[in-house]
């Protein structure tokens, strides 16, 4: 390290860093009065960049209205503060004819790229995708989603890809989604995503390897950072210093789990008002989800804490049929997989259910949805203990839990408390389907190994249900 800092210092003293190639997008046509279609300025850009080998292209202040462009390999895409990259309302200006068809959803997105490297998106301005409801409403009938939706970006296959300091606004579908990618950074990143369409996921890493996440601040609509494994395993994840809040999780593992997680570290995160969750952990298409620690977290006003699920749904994430499961998806083919040896530490969080009704309020009037609903027992389900279940014969391991502080609102009934647990073996992933559960601390079930070392739960008012529920765990250690 020593021998490179020093030969780095003396090529600066002799002036023999080389500046990379600066292309203005303005050079190419670009205007940025927010009202002229500047795709084929920026696009016209960055292949010149790219053709030239590589150098940075430059957005300047103003706002350039934009339908897909495709980001190429050596290219830094770079913007000033108060530039802007706006998304495009019209539908027509997301074609899909040159975009790889994705495992999940369809293909339109703002910002593509395929099998290239060292790209880096930088800078202290703003991508907006203008996703909102009125511009790309969500179409849903008979369980099914249909109308055009892009994404913010997709990502395959790519490496040495930089994301730092830009913040992203308003997808109509999932924010920054990378699939099968490696060696990723993310520093000091923003996304502005909570309460403006429907499925607004943060970052979404599917099968990706050798990633950091760092620095960032993040508030989604739907999952704020989500590792997902539809074909591919995501290993080697470094999760630090972020600031994440979401209307459904913080961080989640899956619902895509057939590749598994392996080798994921979160530390040092402040997760807050996420009222179906902070942290969920999901194996449920046959991977294996292993080798996870997480430590330093501070929860405030969530509601599940913690859940771990391994199940059996056996997705393999082909096309879906009329009633709406995937045509390749069979139960004689499907298996399952593994979640084990998982360490969560040094965590303090508080769960309520005070602030549900107001939460749902303020998601149904932004989307202007006409219906209202109060708190229900089946909300209440949101605002659960710690869940960690398996399915029978098929056992979570290796789990240890230590210097956890969590507070629980209470008020669970004597009716909570007699409640039958549904095992729900193929159903998508989500704690409070479950409904309220019988425990207000925890609930273990098909678990073996657990271990909880000064873990203190404690209520804010009356419950009648046991702090910690324990069915068919083999081998639970409390000191």
């Amino acid at each position: 390290m020593l021998v490179f800092v020093l030969a780095s210092l003396s090529s600066m003293a002799s002036g023999e860093i080389a500046k990379p190639d600066v292309y203005n997008i303005k050079t190419y046509g670009a205007i940025g009065d927010g009202v002229a279609m500047e795709t084929e300025a920026v696009q016209k850009t960055i292949d010149a960049c790219h053709n030239a080998g590589g150098g940075v292209v430059r957005v300047p202040a103003g706002d350039f209205q934009i339908g897909t462009i495709i980001l190429k390999s050596n290219v830094t895409l770079s913007l000033d503060y108060g530039a802007s990259l706006l998304g495009s309302t019209n539908a027509d200006d997301y074609p899909t004819e040159n975009l790889r068809k994705p495992r999940e959803g369809a293909a339109h997105c703002l910002i593509y790229a395929a099998s290239a490297n060292n790209i880096t998106i930088e800078g202290l301005g703003v991508i907006d995708g203008r996703g909102t409801h009125e511009n790309f409403p969500r179409n849903r009938k008979g369980g099914r989603n249909s109308g055009i939706r892009p994404r913010l970006m997709r990502m395959e296959h790519c490496g040495d890809l930089t994301f730092s300091g830009v913040t992203y606004k308003r997808p109509a579908f999932w924010g920054l989604h990378l699939i099968d990618c490696k060696v990723i950074h993310f520093n000091a990143v923003t996304l502005r995503f909570r309460n403006n369409n429907y499925n607004n996921d943060g970052l979404d890493l599917d099968g990706c390897e050798n990633v950091l996440i760092e620095n960032c601040d993040l508030s989604t609509g739907d999952d704020a950072i989500c590792l997902k494994s539809s074909l591919n395993p995501c290993k080697n994840i470094v999760v630090r210093g972020c600031r994440a809040d979401s209307n459904t999780a913080a961080v989640k593992f899956g619902s895509s789990s057939r590749g598994g997680f392996i080798d994921v570290s979160i530390t040092n995160c402040y997760f807050h008002d996420c009222p179906m969750g902070a942290i969920k952990l999901q194996s449920v298409d046959g991977g294996r989800l292993e080798n996870i620690t997480i430590s330093r977290i501070v929860m405030e006003n969530v509601g599940n804490p913690i859940f771990m699920r391994l199940g059996n749904r056996g997705s393999s994430f082909g096309e879906r049929s009329e009633r709406g499961q995937r045509e390749d998806d069979s139960s004689k083919d499907a298996y399952t997989g593994t979640l084990k040896n998982v360490r969560i530490s040094d965590l303090v969080a508080e769960v309520t259910i005070e602030d549900r009704e107001k939460t749902l309020e303020a998601v149904y009037k932004n989307l202007k949805l006409d219906t209202t609903p109060g708190v229900t027992d089946k909300e209440k389900g949101r605002a659960g203990p710690i869940m960690i279940t398996g399915i029978p014969g098929h056992l979570i391991e290796n789990v240890v839990l230590e210097n956890i502080k969590i507070s629980y609102p209470g008020h669970g009934t004597q009716e909570d408390a007699q409640r039958v647990v549904a095992e729900d073996e193929s159903r998508y992933p989500e704690q409070f389907f479950f409904g309220v559960l019988p425990a207000w601390g925890a609930y273990i079930r098909h678990a073996k190994n657990i271990e909880f070392k000064n873990v203190e739960l404690t209520l804010r008012g009356d419950d009648a249900r046991q702090k910690v529920v324990l069915d068919d765990v083999q081998g639970f250690v409390e000191h």
